[in-house]
């Protein structure tokens, strides 16, 4: 059990390799030791580790002061009852965008010189991303949020780093009149601060019927006419009701209304910046969201193939054992052509089937996962003796899982159409019994090289909702989707 646990554990992504903190993490005794104001809330375990209490906001909240302070010169405050962020966590979507913007992906435009330009949707109180960015990077910001409350604090966090304050421009977004309050623009989420030995499946929830989103203005009407940005970044309402915020007893990280939820919860918020995108087009290089919840990245995926976007990234956030997932789209023409949505850092993925029905054995699945790549055009070799499946796709066959496209088995192309060259996408499907009722399910990456590489995640995510659906009892509150033991690789550009 130990052996599986550490593998597993392995498996993980980790905190962004740029992050200051990737190496170093927090040093709660020496923070204390250095500032008296910090002291109180440290503690000490049997084991003589020093800890502080998440559920206090006091406690995270001079957490936050003195990590700004010390490891970035930041001087830095919020009052209570406002969204405290983590700093860790934080970094790690700076420094993603940082790998977008260092890539080849899409060409850079002179409009700006060599700065780069950042818009930060609902910056809240805290204003974090524009000061890390600012302070790590000297990128310039347009910082919006549509409270009197974050608007004034932001502002108030700016003017204290006077090396840093001309970066950064905080911008009131106006209400409409038919907007009911609060149901407002939004920069974070308390639930994204979940911390390290805390769960954070719980986001794993089933979503509810589809809802769209009427709140103020998020880019279109805030964005003034003439303006470029390299990229935008958001921290959405993550809940669709203040309730379903609070349901995580663990943590104290404050949050308003407008920080934490709008109807329809971040799926309607983060398609509200997709439809935004559809009418700025190359105001920005790069549009991008954090999201929360695993089960709503492929519908907003779906969403960006729909308006008809040239680039889709994706990419996992990680502190502890919270994952969030980051998601990118530009409409900017490539420098090359772009068939992959991210880059797989992992050769192997792998998941396990419980609760299989007692009328199918591994047998009934791997031959489940032969029809399963049959159905889209690829060539499969089934050994049944092996309990091995080799498939090869091309980008056709990879497209059309992911578009959802599958063909009639009538239609499908003979097996031998298929050439096995660095341009198809070349993988081994394995089952194993684990224990009754138990199967583990292996894919392993063939030729790494292969254009189509970044692919491999997602229709291994794929074919995992379609086991689940086939051959798992059904179990009340799970949602199969996009299932909470599969980790979406780190995006390395």
């Amino acid at each position: 059990m130990s052996s599986k646990k550490r593998r597993r554990k392995e498996e993980r992504p980790k905190i962004h390799p740029k992050n200051k903190y990737s190496d170093n993490p927090p040093d709660f005794a020496l923070l204390a030791s250095l500032y008296p104001t910090f002291k109180p809330f440290v503690f000490y375990t049997r084991e003589g580790r020093p800890r502080i209490d998440w559920t206090d906001f006091n406690a995270t909240r001079e957490l936050t002061r003195v990590l700004l302070l010390h490891d970035h010169k930041l001087h830095w405050w919020i009052p209570d009852g406002q969204l405290c962020p983590t700093v860790p966590n934080r970094s790690n979507y700076i420094h993603w965008i940082e790998d977008l913007l260092s890539s080849h992906i899409i060409p850079r435009d002179n409009t700006n010189g060599d700065n780069v330009r950042g818009f930060d949707i609902g910056t809240g109180a805290n204003c974090i991303y524009p000061l890390l960015g600012a302070s790590l990077l000297g990128w310039s910001f347009v910082a919006s949020d549509m409270t009197d409350v974050a608007i004034e604090w932001a502002e108030r966090n700016v003017k204290n780093n006077p090396n840093i304050s001309e970066l950064i421009e905080i911008r009131k977004v106006k209400c409409s009149q038919n907007t009911l309050s609060p149901e407002g623009l939004s920069g974070e989420s308390s639930y994204s601060e979940e911390r390290e030995g805390l769960p954070s499946s719980s986001l794993d929830m089933p979503t509810s019927e589809d809802k769209s989103y009427n709140g103020p203005a998020i880019l279109v009407d805030v964005v003034r006419d003439g303006e470029t940005f390299d990229f935008c970044m958001c921290n959405p309402p993550f809940f669709e009701s203040f309730e379903e915020a609070g349901l995580n007893p663990k943590t104290s990280c404050g949050g308003t209304y407008e920080e934490m939820v709008c109807p329809g919860g971040e799926k309607a918020f983060i398609t509200r910046i997709i439809e935004d995108s559809v009418v700025l087009k190359q105001s920005f290089r790069w549009y991008t969201s954090m999201v929360g919840r695993k089960v709503n990245l492929k519908f907003l995926v779906s969403k960006l193939r729909e308006v008809g976007v040239t680039v889709v990234k994706t990419t996992e956030f990680v502190q502890g054992k919270t994952c969030r997932w980051g998601l990118a789209w530009s409409f900017v023409p490539p420098a090359k052509k772009i068939v992959t949505p991210h880059v797989t850092e992992k050769n192997i993925l792998s998941f396990m089937l419980e609760g299989i029905q007692r009328q199918f054995g591994a047998i009934h699945v791997l031959q489940s996962v032969e029809s399963f790549f049959l159905a889209v055009g690829a060539s499969c070799k089934l050994n049944a003796s092996s309990f091995v499946v080799d498939i090869t796709a091309s980008a056709d066959h990879c497209n059309a899982l992911l578009n959802n496209d599958v063909k009639h088995i009538d239609e499908v192309a003979s097996c031998s159409n298929v050439q096995e060259a660095p341009s198809n996408l070349c993988f081994r499907i394995l089952v194993f019994q684990q224990i009754p009722g138990t199967l583990l399910v292996k894919g392993s990456l063939q030729h790494r090289d292969s254009t189509l590489s970044g692919l491999f995640s997602s229709i291994i995510q794929l074919l995992e909702a379609s086991l689940r659906q086939k051959f798992c009892k059904e179990k009340t509150g799970t949602n199969y989707i996009w299932a909470p033991n599969h980790i979406i690789q780190r995006c390395n550009i």
